[in-house]
């Protein structure tokens, strides 16, 4: 099994690149022109960082880290290096994931009406949620009504506008309308206590758990996701957060599924790029030491 080795705090970066790489394949009609694409679920992030100069004294730290991941064996935990501290001002470590749909529970099956920006659904599963809530619709015959949607008017418990515009298609049998599911491009998440509060903006970064727990549980560490607009919270015993995010869910979350949010709990689960450990030294004994990475998947 791989083991997580701790990444040293001697010597801090001087720089640092870290991207998101999509799977993703575009198919042109050569009749009309018109372009279709098709994202499949190899969408991971990369970075490649540079440590300032340093002594031997300092080096051996990290000599020792490159080597014992022995290549691309083990694994670290690691964050975009400049994006490490949240912007948002939530004053938990962590949050947890939070069904609202249909008061609580995944929708399997409901007949679905689409049209413009309005969903209109067979029976009141919109009951739970509330503007700025988001919901994954699949099961539509049209692909295009098959995503994450956010809800701009919430007209009644079987009748939403939402944030894009849909493919006409009436009384659709047998859809979907879930949260925090597997595809989705949003988390329903709440606050960790009855005390904690706050914002999480664009930009922060999210460590996706799979537990209920982030104590001994550093391998539990699936996936990290960036926060892409500011999330909408519904105050209440504990706050309600919406929270689109990129990439979408690799796996499902059930209730009280932990998010790390904190500086020391959103780091998502690395390897070496590659199966070398490198580094150099002038005359002067001063290292230079660069690595790349990717992330575990």
């Amino acid at each position: 099994m791989p083991r997580i080795i701790p990444i040293p705090t001697n010597v801090g970066f001087i720089s640092s690149d870290f991207s998101l790489n999509r799977t993703l394949g575009v198919t042109v009609s050569p009749f009309s022109g018109k372009q279709r694409t098709q994202e499949y679920d190899a969408t991971y992030w990369t970075g490649r960082v540079t440590l300032a100069p340093m002594r031997r004294s300092q080096a051996v730290e990290w000599q020792s880290f490159l080597t014992a991941l022995e290549g691309q064996k083990n694994y670290f935990k690691m964050v975009d290096p400049d994006g490490k501290n949240p912007q948002g001002t939530y004053n938990g470590s962590t949050l947890l994931a939070d069904v609202r749909v249909d008061s609580g529970s995944n929708v399997a099956s409901v007949a679905l009406s689409f049209a413009t920006s309005t969903i209109t659904a067979g029976t009141a599963i919109f009951d739970g949620l509330v503007v700025g809530d988001y919901f994954t619709v699949s099961g539509a015959n049209n692909e295009e009504n098959n995503d994450t949607f956010k809800i701009v008017t919430r007209t009644s418990d079987t009748v939403v506008v939402i944030d894009k515009l849909l493919t006409l298609e009436a009384n659709t049998a047998s859809c979907k309308v879930r949260q925090n599911v597997k595809g989705s491009k949003a988390v329903s998440l709440r606050a960790s206590g009855n005390s904690i509060a706050g914002t999480v903006k664009a930009g922060d970064y999210l460590a996706v758990y799979a537990a209920a727990s982030t104590s001994g549980k550093d391998d539990y560490i699936k996936q990290l996701v960036m926060v892409t607009g500011d999330a909408v919270i519904t105050s209440g015993t504990r706050d309600l957060y919406s929270i689109p995010i990129q990439p979408k869910l690799r796996q499902s979350l059930t209730d009280d599924h932990v998010l790390g949010f904190s500086s020391s709990v959103n780091r998502g689960l690395f390897r070496l790029d590659s199966n070398n450990a490198d580094w150099s030294a002038n005359q002067n004994s001063i290292y230079n030491i660069v690595f790349s990475f990717i992330e575990v998947m």
